[in-house]
């Protein structure tokens, strides 16, 4: 079983309901778990010998002495109770004795909200061992990882709140400040560095929840809640935390653009569940299991990736076969027809692969056609899937329509992770790929060229698509404001000799100069 970091790996409640004097219960020294609550005084050690004997006796099987060296066998006992309760778990889903009652007494079983491991609680000495130092840091992860699958359980029992305007598949944790950032999910202020951090690192999982919620894709499809958030935290875990740009925060910010685009009305109007189902989960795992490098650095080293899908659209066709794999070991559309759960994976597959920034101009010119035509019809399957695939594009690459405090993070992020991808081609005497160069390659001058070349062409439609929409000026307004600030920074670190029109922009072929206020 794969932690996923959100308690998706159990199916089931681990909690029986049985009576504190049952026979279940006589061999075990310390008070009966209940489905209400867990004794909140166990260590993990004792809290799984109290699970075992359970499961053990409700099986009716031999229990056996108890062992006395628990912590000997600590991870070995964890991931054989994590295997049982899966085991387990469509006889406890049909269990009519699980209670739906004590809501909230589980408040120390909450994704997202444990504290900052310090190292201190392990216990260990200041001269200790790196590796005794990384050995206690593992075990704590464990045990925070015990109180995720028990929050799983929760979920099965029915014990999240579902008052009017709650948010369904989140904790109570979050209806403080992230719950508040949610409110306003539609702003395109949304600030997603923030919205991370209120929620440990895990804006991906929390924000797809919602929007799931928002649009009832839960209900409409009859997916199952474990399922959806094992899911959710497969895609979150396999992207990587140290890629500066192409990891998990960045997916959550083009979901939540996604989902802003979605709600234009030009297209909000014609868009079914369907429609909606596929835009979002594209956009959560467009760069899944991204490498932090190219394409062209792929090829160039012959990695077998680049060999499986022939050098053509590499890390496109790897994410969504990451995601289709990840559906399938998840289930999360095991109970639907296998013609229509495959009809998704396509239409999935589609949507990623657009995302190909070398198939921006074939992509650019069909839009471009269809508007000067006047022929797009949303009524019609196969024009909304188009303008999805337009919006998944748009989505992608709309940093610098964000405001300048966003966008800059961004765009240094991205040339961070540029200039990574060169470091490690000089190393190995390589030829450095544009962009990638830092001696060379300014931010600044890359975010000018990036602009000029791929957003302003994209957005300058997509404006005329929405005719326009307020969402659009706002966009174009703040796209303009970044290309004008990036080159007056551009000028700023430009020797003074070779200075000669300070405050005018250089001529971008294929993307027109913008004007902007100053920016801070």
């Amino acid at each position: 079983m794969r932690d996923a970091g959100l308690g998706v790996g159990v199916e089931a409640g681990v909690c029986l309901d049985e009576a504190p004097h049952s026979p279940v219960w006589g061999p075990l020294r310390t008070p009966p778990i209940t489905c209400g609550g867990l004794s909140l005084a166990l260590e993990l050690p004792a809290l799984i010998r109290q699970l075992r004997a359970a499961w053990r006796a409700r099986r009716g099987g031999p229990r056996g002495p108890e062992r006395s060296t628990w912590v000997e066998s600590d991870k070995e006992e964890v991931e054989e109770v994590k295997q049982d309760i899966e085991d387990r778990s469509a006889h406890l889903e049909a269990d009519g004795r699980l209670n739906t009652g004590h809501a909230g007494v589980l408040l120390v079983e909450r994704r997202g909200s444990y504290p900052l491991i310090d190292l201190r609680i392990l216990k260990i000495p200041a001269s200790a061992q790196q590796g005794e130092v990384e050995a206690g840091r593992r075990k704590v992860k464990r045990q925070l990882s015990f109180q995720r699958y028990c929050h799983a359980s929760r979920l099965l029992r029915g014990l999240v709140p579902h008052t009017p305007g709650s948010l369904h598949l989140l904790d109570d944790d979050y209806l403080g400040q992230a719950g508040h950032m949610l409110s306003k999910v539609g702003s395109w202020n949304f600030d997603i560095f923030l919205f991370d951090r209120l929620t440990n690192g895990n804006s991906l999982v929390t924000l797809m929840c919602h929007l799931f919620s928002v649009y009832g894709l839960v209900h409409h499809f009859q997916l199952d809640m474990i399922k959806l958030h094992r899911f959710l935290g497969m895609v979150q875990e396999d992207y990587h935390s140290q890629n500066p740009y192409h990891n998990a925060v960045h997916a959550a910010d083009v979901t939540q653009a996604m989902y802003c685009y979605l709600k234009e009305p030009k297209l909000a109007e014609q868009l079914n569940p369907l429609d909606v189902f596929l835009g979002l989960t594209a956009a959560a795992a467009h760069d899944v299991d991204h490498p932090g490098v190219n394409q062209a650095f792929l090829i160039k080293t012959r990695h077998h990736l680049a060999s499986l899908y022939q050098n053509t659209s590499v890390l496109e066709s790897h994410h969504w076969r990451s995601t289709v794999g990840m559906l399938r070991e998840s289930g999360l559309l095991s109970h639907l027809p296998a013609d229509m759960s495959q009809d998704m994976e396509q239409q999935l597959g589609s949507l990623i692969l657009a995302t190909d920034i070398s198939r921006q101009n074939e992509f650019l010119s069909t839009f471009r056609e269809h508007l000067d035509n006047q022929d797009l019809d949303l009524q019609l399957a196969s024009h909304r899937h188009f303008i999805l695939q337009i919006a998944l594009k748009c989505a992608d690459v709309c940093n610098p329509c964000r405001v300048w405090e966003l966008s800059k993070q961004w765009s240094e992020r991205v040339c961070e992770e540029f200039y990574r991808q060169g470091d490690l081609e000089r190393k190995f005497d390589m030829e450095i790929s544009p962009l990638c160069n830092q001696q060379a390659d300014s931010v600044p001058a890359i975010q000018i060229g990036f602009i000029s070349y791929i957003v302003e062409p994209l957005f300058e439609e997509w404006h005329r698509f929405t005719k326009p929409s307020p969402l659009s000026r706002t966009m174009m307004g703040h796209l303009h404001k970044s290309k004008a600030g990036w080159s007056r920074l551009r000028y700023a670190n430009t020797p003074s000799d070779t200075q000669t029109h300070p405050h005018t922009e250089e001529p971008e072929p294929g993307g027109g100069g913008g004007e902007g206020e100053d920016i801070p």
